[in-house]
């Protein structure tokens, strides 16, 4: 009979994610991971495959969460939708702060570190950009509607450039910005899409949870 694992596979996979989070692939060595995790090599080996196994299953883990993370917060009326898009861009801000998030976003290091020279990496991320952009792109559909975004504007591209300004937000934190300055690229992002006349709402009733690192 098998001996049952004596530990918590959800506990030691977010120890996994951190690892990586902060070091990368390249960086992050076997060693790093059995001290992250307090296990030995089989055990991490049997439970969850090699480094890049390991690597591979954390990314996609990350991609699925961010997905659920937006599609959570931009869930909502037409009448809100110009608002969840705020809300949204200030939680950005929040979580980009480099003291808050010192290794920066997850999925924007592994685009980077990986997607020239795999495939699969570049194509789960190219997958995961897109299905935030259509997030987006429906919000803004939804706020033109409740006409506070011009309904002769191109929702998919204003949605691309929303979400082109999230990601520099997130890549900017990470430098040591500072939480002034990266608040005014989302008020400038919110502007964009209003033509900088529409309300910028006030979702300080609501609560949204965050999963991501």
């Amino acid at each position: 009979m098998a001996r049952p694992r004596e530990f918590d596979q959800t506990e030691v996979a977010q120890a996994i994610r951190r690892q990586f989070v902060a070091t990368g692939f390249a960086s992050t060595s076997i060693s790093h991971l059995t001290m992250a995790t307090g296990l030995g090599k089989g055990s991490l080996y049997g439970a969850f495959g090699d480094k890049e196994q390991m690597f591979r299953r954390t990314f996609n883990a990350y991609c699925e969460e961010v997905f659920d993370d937006i599609l959570e917060q931009l869930d909502g009326p037409d009448e809100t939708a110009l608002a969840r898009l705020s809300a949204y861009a200030d939680i950005i801000v929040a979580d980009s702060s480099a003291e808050k998030n010192p290794h920066g976003c997850f999925l924007a290091k592994t685009t980077a570190e990986l997607a020239a020279i795999d495939p699969e990496i570049a194509q789960r991320a190219l997958d995961t950009f897109r299905a935030l952009d259509e997030q987006i792109a429906e919000s803004i559909v939804q706020a033109q509607r409740a006409g506070d975004i011009d309904a002769t504007a191109d929702p998919r591209s204003l949605a691309l450039l929303f979400l082109a300004a999230m990601r520099g937000i997130e890549s900017m934190g990470k430098s040591g910005m500072t939480t002034e300055e990266l608040q005014s690229i989302a008020t400038a992002a919110i502007g964009a899409l209003t033509g900088a006349s529409g309300p910028r709402h006030n979702l300080s009733d609501r609560v949204w949870k965050r999963r991501r690192l």
